[in-house]
C-alpha cells in the first residue's frame, strides 16, 4: 500500500471516530508505519473531524518531525505510539481513542477481564488495565509496555483505550470491537449479570483463530489478578 493510501485510511478513521463519538476536541491520535521506517501521525490540538492528507505529519523513530504543515506538530502521546512499534514488530498502526463505553471501565478501574461474547473471546480476549500515567511523559508508555506481549487492546486507566494491528483498518476494528464488547457488558450488568462462556468453549473459540486468519497477540484464558487499589473480592 502507497503512501497516499494509507493517509486516506487514516484520515478515514479518523472521521469516523469523531462520527461514532470516541473523540471530541483534540482527543485521540492515530499513527501508522510506513515501509522505509518513518511514520505518518495524526497533529495535536485538531479535531479528528478536520483531519485531511495534508495535515498528517512525518516523524521518525524518535518522534522528530520530518514532515509537517508549518505550525502543525505530532501530539505528546506520540511517545505511547512510539513505544508499540519498538517494542512490537508486527505492530503496523496504533489507536488511541476515548470511546465512552470502554473509558468508563478504565474510569471505574475495572479491566475487561470477562469471557461473555463468543467473536471478542476469540478475537481480543480479555483486556486488561494498564496502570495510571500522566500524559506527555513516559509514563503512559511505561504503563502499557508489560502488557505488549500478549494483548492488541488495553484500557488506560483513567484515560481511554489503546489498540494496535498489522494496518490502520485491523487497529481500528479492534477499537469499534472493544467498544461494542463494553456496551454489551454494561447492558448485560443492567439486566442482572453478565455470565462467561465455559472454559472448555473458551479454548475451542480461542483455537479458532487460526482457522479464520486472525493476526495479532492473544492473552489466553486467564483472570487478572486484583490490583493493589482494588478488593480482593471485585
Amino acid at each position: 500500500m502507497n503512501i497516499s493510501e494509507i493517509k486516506d485510511q487514516i484520515c478515514d478513521v479518523c472521521h469516523k471516530m469523531w462520527q461514532l463519538g470516541w473523540v471530541a476536541a483534540n482527543d485521540g491520535n492515530v499513527s501508522a508505519k510506513l515501509d522505509d521506517g518513518t511514520y505518518l501521525a495524526t497533529p495535536t490540538g485538531m479535531s479528528k473531524s478536520f483531519i485531511t492528507p495534508e495535515k498528517l505529519i512525518r516523524i521518525d523513530g524518535s518522534g522528530k518531525v520530518l514532515e509537517a504543515k508549518e505550525g502543525l506538530r505530532p501530539s505528546s502521546e506520540i511517545k505511547m505510539h512510539l513505544r508499540c512499534y519498538q517494542k512490537r514488530s508486527d505492530v503496523g498502526s496504533v489507536v488511541h481513542a476515548h470511546p465512552p463505553a470502554a473509558t468508563g471501565f478504565a474510569v471505574a478501574h475495572r479491566a475487561m477481564d470477562m469471557y461473555n461474547m463468543i467473536e471478542d473471546v476469540a478475537v481480543l480476549g480479555a483486556v486488561p488495565l494498564t496502570p495510571y500515567g500522566t500524559p506527555s511523559t513516559t509514563e503512559v508508555p511505561d504503563a502499557i509496555e508489560p502488557y505488549l506481549d500478549e494483548h492488541d487492546v488495553m484500557l488506560l486507566e483513567n484515560h481511554g483505550a489503546l489498540a494496535v494491528g498489522s494496518d490502520v483498518i485491523t487497529a481500528f476494528y479492534r477499537m469499534e470491537s472493544l467498544e461494542l464488547w463494553a456496551k454489551i457488558t454494561i447492558n448485560a450488568i443492567i439486566l442482572g449479570g453478565s455470565c462467561d462462556i465455559s472454559r472448555e468453549n473458551i479454548k475451542k473459540l480461542i483455537d479458532l483463530r487460526g482457522y479464520y486468519g486472525v493476526t495479532g497477540r492473544h492473552p489466553g484464558y486467564k483472570k487478572f489478578a486484583p490490583r493493589n487499589d482494588e478488593p480482593t473480592d471485585k
